[in-house]
């Protein structure tokens, strides 16, 4: 009895990852695809659980018909599964570690 009960929580684990790693997949996804009318060979970075009610990405990439790199965060509301992409953000504009 002990050892069913231990499978079973294995398996309650891994379905659970198994979901989160298909919510990525479809927030990037559609991320993806929404930046696509801005973006050549837009690549995103997910937010692996997002927020209670929204995922969340930042996309970036080439400007078409433009030079440099742009990014631009994506919205994906979990109910709806509809995705929102903010204003363009200049690459050079973000800074990853602070200045020395």
């Amino acid at each position: 009895m002990f050892a069913i009960a231990i499978a079973a929580a294995g398996t309650a684990r891994a379905s659970s990852g198994d979901v989160w790693q298909q919510f990525a997949t479809e927030v990037e996804g559609k991320c993806k695809q929404a930046a696509r009318a801005s973006i050549e060979f837009p690549h995103a970075v997910v937010d692996p659980f997002g927020s209670e009610h929204y995922g969340m990405a930042l996309v970036t990439g080439k400007p078409k018909g433009a030079n440099g790199f742009v990014s631009y965060f994506c919205v994906y509301d979990k109910q709806t599964k509809e995705v929102e992409l903010g204003s363009e953000i200049e690459t050079d504009e973000m800074r990853i570690l602070p200045e020395e």
